[in-house]
């Protein structure tokens, strides 16, 4: 069972305090989606970050195991600048790659008004410009990674659905062809429509190889590999769904965070959670696993993470997005939508609109 502790937490300020979108309605960052390239953190807001020099994909540096506001800086290719609502990141096996992917949970059927929010992007580290379009629709000028919808539509057999994760690992023990490793996606909601859905933790996924070119292919059928059910954990006291995959390779394992927003009445049970404390009413957080890649293969349920006081880890935050620094440290990543509140991170009672809360954690071993 893993434990961690806190080793550092606070707010990155994405972009100037009162920005507002052309309607006048404030704009309010959403962080859902991180990840280490070995340099630099990547991070995405699920809202568009507007203005013609920014985006809601950017960039900053660490230094001293945090977030260095002196190196912040924007991606604003066309093609990442068109994607809307990013919901995670991932490094291909080999580190030479990024990948990120939207939510695919929204489709026009009549138009492509939509495309937008149906993008698995690829770029090499550190050449953002270079970025292409994953399995693109096959009639030249349509925008977004069409023929993967049809193929996640065929694995998720569902009409509606959310993805919230993605994860890059090395190819399966019982993969007898070529390839560069095998992609996840996580999926988080499932259902009839956006009205009618159910949370889940669901991972389904391919394997790939990066081509001379650039851009990524799968070279056998999406299907699903991986599933658990985050009740059935004593620990774990609020229903969720999926919120983020990430490959760990310096220890061989797959992270799943979680995350969820209910309104309930539950009261202060007395458990230390690295001072995080359980107030009845409307609530956000998340909870974090783990699982070898033998036992991933294997199917067996993954083991949830503890704090550093031998308890259920449970995020203050909606834990959305997870990034593996090295061996021993993690970034998280919070996305609490209109919640402003900061509760033990910071001074302050509340954040600005342009401020993302994240926390680092370290793995004790």
């Amino acid at each position: 069972m893993l434990r961690t502790e806190i080793i550092n937490e606070g707010t990155l300020h994405c972009f100037p305090p009162g920005l507002k979108y052309e309607d006048g309605s404030p704009v309010n960052v959403e962080v859902s989606a991180v990840v280490f390239d070995g340099k630099r953190l990547i991070l995405a807001s699920d809202k568009p970050i507007p203005g013609d020099d920014r985006s809601a994909v950017f960039t900053v540096t660490l230094t001293d195991g945090a977030p260095d506001p002196d190196s912040f800086d924007y991606l604003t290719a066309p093609a990442i600048k068109s994607a809307t609502k990013y919901e995670d990141f991932a490094l291909t096996v080999d580190g030479r790659h990024i990948l990120a992917t939207t939510g695919f949970d929204r489709i026009d059927d009549e138009s492509h008004d939509l495309n937008a929010y149906n993008h698995l992007l690829i770029w090499p580290v550190g050449k953002p410009e270079q970025v292409q379009v994953v399995d693109p629709d096959p009639r030249d000028g349509v925008e977004g990674s069409l023929e993967l919808r049809r193929k996640l539509d065929e694995a998720i057999g569902y009409p509606y659905y959310k993805i919230e994760g993605l994860a890059s690992i090395p190819s399966q023990p019982d993969f007898d062809g070529e390839s560069d490793g095998m992609l996840l996606f996580g999926v988080r909601e499932q259902g009839r429509d956006y009205a009618d859905f159910e949370y889940a933790c669901r991972v389904v996924g391919a394997h790939y190889r990066v081509t001379q070119h650039g851009n990524l292919e799968f070279v056998d059928k999406l299907q699903e590999h991986y599933s658990f059910a985050p009740g059935e954990y004593a620990g774990v006291r609020h229903i969720c769904g999926l919120s983020s995959l990430e490959y760990d390779p310096y220890n061989g394992r797959l992270y799943l965070m979680a995350s969820f927003e209910v309104e309930d009445d539950i009261e202060s049970d007395g458990i230390e959670n690295d001072g995080i404390e359980s107030n009845g009413g409307e609530r956000i957080g998340g909870y974090l696993w783990s699982v070898t890649l033998t036992d991933f293969a294997a199917g067996e349920p993954p083991e949830i993470v503890e704090n550093s006081h031998g308890h259920t880890l449970e995020f203050e935050h909606k834990a959305e997005g997870l990034a593996v620094i090295d061996a021993d440290r993690l970034f998280v990543a919070y996305d609490n939508d209109r919640d402003m509140t900061l509760g033990r991170i910071g001074e302050r009672d509340e954040r600005e609109a342009c401020e993302a809360p994240y926390t680092v954690l370290r793995v004790i071993r």
